[in-house]
């Protein structure tokens, strides 16, 4: 296995102002990258430029909302601008909290599809117009437990994060000649600062939730970091189209009554 160098590349992370997409900025950059921080919240994304360049990496903060296209060309433009290049678009931008499909108004159905399946689209069609005559990039996505299986509550968001798998698996059969490699991470629970603060409102809290898990505990973000630099690196240059779970085995439960 080769050593993973990301020295003379570009990455592009949405939504890396905290969580998975902060510490897979920080790995990075730690393995020679420049990194555009892109993040809706400008305190976010410049505490995580700000850590970054604290440890000797390189990274700029792109604040925008990535919901809208004309945003998202600005940001690659962007990248493209100020490092020359863009090797490695990485849509991790997504989220939703449990809800029963039929509590769902049509504006709060538009607002997950576009955060969680619109958001990446957009970026992966703007990546590849720069990637392509570059001669080749890696473009990876976030999706979810709940785009492979139903999960009571995200039904909405499932069926986003299900679109997010295929997208990535169509644009690795149409473009993986041309030297594009597109490959999702599916995370399960993170212990994240948003999902903490939720399970906590739950009876048995914390503790309960992560003794049902297969392996006790909930993931942490640098383990999806770990996911991610490897299927980025040349490690990973016959990996194209793949879906990788990340959840301590969630994945592989069948559901049985107690």
């Amino acid at each position: 296995m080769n050593t993973i160098d990301f020295s003379g590349k570009t990455v592009l992370i949405t939504a890396a102002g905290s969580g998975i997409g902060r510490a897979s900025a920080e790995l990075f950059a730690s393995h020679g990258a420049s990194v555009i921080v892109n993040d809706i919240n400008s305190d976010a994304a410049e505490a995580t430029v700000k850590s970054i360049k604290e440890n000797n990496g390189e990274a700029t903060a792109f604040v925008t909302d990535v919901s809208k296209p004309e945003n998202v060309d600005a940001m690659i433009a962007f990248a493209c601008d100020t490092y020359g290049r863009l090797d490695v678009m990485f849509n991790n931008a997504g989220g939703s909290f449990p809800t029963p499909m039929l509590d769902i108004d049509l504006d709060e159905y538009r607002r997950l599809m576009a955060l969680n399946i619109d958001a990446a689209y957009f970026a992966t069609m703007a990546a590849l117009r720069v990637m392509l005559p570059q001669g080749g990039g890696c473009i990876l996505s976030t999706s979810s437990g709940a785009g492979i299986s139903a999960v009571p509550g995200l039904g909405v968001y499932g069926v986003a994060k299900a679109g997010v798998i295929a997208l990535m698996r169509s644009v690795a059969l149409e473009y993986g000649r041309h030297g594009i490699r597109a490959n999702t991470i599916s995370p399960g629970a993170m212990e994240t600062p948003g999902l903490v603060s939720w399970l906590k409102t739950l009876p048995g809290g914390v503790k309960d939730y992560n003794d049902a898990q297969p392996q006790g505990r909930l993931g942490r973000p640098e383990e999806i970091a770990d996911a991610a630099i490897f299927l980025a690196s040349d490690n990973a240059s016959f990996v194209n189209g793949a879906v990788l779970p990340v959840d301590g085995a969630v994945h592989s439960t069948l559901w049985q009554p107690l």
